[in-house]
């Protein structure tokens, strides 16, 4: 499946980032490396609500990132990143093929688009963060894995 494909590149592409890097970040404005993994599984969830709410998303951006201060460990990042994507392979395999094709509400986001795009939506997101945080890898010495293999 290919949130089980996702979430096992996330774990290989950034598997150089260790718990004492948990902190860092390449400038002050940025979100710290487990900042970045807590809003990968954060978004998860936001996602799956708002296809549950047959597209009805939560727009308060500025109160999904007051969610992120108070994280500090990369460990504590991982597993609820991990959470997060068991919950969306039990989201797709608790429904049908109908119900995954059935259209959400207009709107800004996947407006109109089946209930299916919003597995798209966490793995393309998934991506762009995992992508970014093999920079934080690079930017500590470290050299990430390639995602891809074993």
């Amino acid at each position: 499946m290919e949130l089980e494909s996702s979430q096992r590149f996330y774990q290989q592409s950034t598997s150089a980032l260790l718990e004492e890097h948990s902190s860092f970040r390449p400038a002050p404005d940025m979100m710290t490396a487990a900042q970045q993994v807590a809003h990968s599984a954060f978004t998860i969830h936001w996602f799956l609500d708002g296809a549950e709410k047959g597209g009805d998303f939560d727009l308060d951006f500025e109160s999904h990132a007051t969610i992120l201060e108070d994280v500090q460990s990369l460990t504590a990042a991982r597993t609820l990143l991990a959470a997060a994507y068991q919950r969306a392979v039990a989201f797709v395999t608790a429904r049908s093929a109908e119900d995954l094709a059935t259209p959400m509400a207009e709107g800004p986001i996947m407006g109109g688009q089946p209930v299916e795009s919003v597995l798209w939506g966490i793995v393309e997101h998934s991506a762009h963060h995992r992508g970014a945080l093999t920079v934080y890898a690079r930017l500590l010495g470290r050299v990430p894995p390639m995602p891809y293999g074993d």
